[in-house]
């Protein structure tokens, strides 16, 4: 499509077209914004950053039904601690999908175009800024602009190598961990990063239906995993909190790779794919300023118990479009109008992910030794009647207040009791 100097004026402009941007896009042209999606890539999806495991709920909140992108149906999981004793949980209940996320969220950007939202890649955001209508039509050549332009946010791209200004009631920040938004807007970074890697690589799986999850010092700071892509491959990786290791996640997965009896035994050598990246854990205490809205992994919206963001950040990016839109069609994007978006998202999702945190926290906080005997707990009869029962990947903190009032008077776990009171905030 080929764009003029009138063309480049919109409603609401959404930087990023991962899931949370195409959400956020397809909202904001459904309440009627005129919308664009602009993505520094090819292609929506690439390079892929992610696992490619989400959560049943998820298809759901992003209104769409499994595809041929499906690769296997998830109904539980090992879990594996340092002494590799280890549990299942789970049943028959279909639980999450491992996923093509490139064919995935091209589905999804192709929603927000039928919804009316327009779409530029390989545009990449390099400047934000705000002008007067008169300072604006000065500078394009066009005399003053009309008064919807006035007082926009105006954002500098660079497409096929042509640098221009796009102006918008309301950018939308769905850049990622690595966008720029948040920072040009002064609305900070999020609260920590984990660094992670992950291989495909061949692998003797053991069950299609269920992921294998790691736990211990061999990865400090969160957990290591196996997905299952097909009976003979499987999805390798692990993140880790670079304050607890002088190694590089890198370094740790060929360690884990090496040293770990179930990977030496199944783990085939060599990888077919590999990638690298962080996963952002905590909101900044903002995501709203003037004319600006972040949202997905650019505004922290990740489960801290799992890493993954999709759920979470579709739960959000709905949310923003409708806000964004709104706010541009009424003519008022300052900072107080937008902050109706951040209200809404941690009135959704703002407990979920602060008793995250806390259940983060406590883990990392865990020796091998506090992983093996939990392990050891959660494999009682009741207890593991309760974790397969409320258990949920999605809304841990429902299951988290289950085992509080379960360990309530027992002794032998008053270590995890503790732990438990400190997840959910409670004296």
């Amino acid at each position: 499509m080929n764009y003029s100097l009138a063309d480049i004026s919109y409603d609401v402009v959404v930087v990023g077209a991962g899931p949370a941007g195409s959400i956020a896009a397809k909202h904001a042209a459904m309440a009627g914004a005129r919308t664009l999606v602009i993505e520094e890539h090819a292609a929506s999806g690439s390079p892929v950053q992610c696992t490619g495991l989400v959560s049943s709920k998820t298809l759901d909140v992003c209104d769409i039904e499994p595809g041929a992108w499906v690769y296997q149906k998830i109904k539980g999981a090992h879990i594996f601690p340092p002494n590799s004793t280890g549990i299942s949980i789970g049943g028959e209940k279909i639980r999450a999908y491992v996923i093509d996320r490139k064919i995935f969220d091209r589905h999804l950007l192709q929603r927000a175009a039928e919804a009316g939202a327009e779409v530029m890649m390989k545009t990449k955001a390099v400047g934000l800024g705000t002008r007067s209508g008169l300072e604006l039509g000065l500078e394009l050549g066009l005399g003053p602009r009309p008064r919807s332009a006035r007082g926009k946010k105006v954002l500098e791209v660079i497409t096929n190598g042509k640098r221009f200004d796009i102006s918008a009631g309301v950018v939308i920040g769905a850049d990622g961990v690595q966008g720029s938004i948040a920072r040009w807007s002064a609305l900070g970074q999020v609260q920590k990063l984990l660094s992670g890697v992950q291989i495909e690589t061949a692998y003797d799986v053991e069950n299609t239906d269920h992921v294998e999850v790691f736990l211990g010092g061999d990865v400090p700071g969160f957990f290591a995993w196996a997905v299952p892509v097909s009976e003979n491959t499987a999805r390798i990786g692990l993140c880790v909190d670079p304050a607890k290791t002088h190694l590089s996640a890198y370094e740790h997965l060929k360690r884990f790779l090496h040293t770990n009896p179930r990977m030496k035994e199944r783990a085939g050598k060599g990888c077919s794919d590999m990638l690298v990246g962080c996963i952002p854990l905590g909101p900044q205490s903002r995501t709203a300023a003037d004319g600006v809205i972040i949202t997905g992994d650019a505004a922290g919206q990740v489960k801290p118990t799992s890493g993954g963001g999709v759920y979470m950040g579709a739960l959000c990016a709905k949310i923003a479009g409708e806000v964004a839109a709104k706010a541009a069609l009424a003519g008022d994007t300052s900072a107080g109008s937008l902050m109706e978006y951040d209200r809404q998202w941690r009135e959704v999702v703002g407990r979920e992910l602060a008793v995250g945190m806390r259940i983060h926290k406590v883990f990392g906080r865990m020796g091998d030794e506090d992983f093996n005997e939990l392990i050891r707990f959660f494999g009682e009869p009741e207890v593991l009647e309760l974790i397969n029962t409320y258990g949920n990947i999605d809304h841990p903190s429902i299951l988290v207040g289950k085992l509080l009032a379960k360990t309530k008077g027992k002794k032998l776990f008053g270590m995890f009791r503790v732990a438990l009171k400190a997840m959910v905030g409670r004296e």
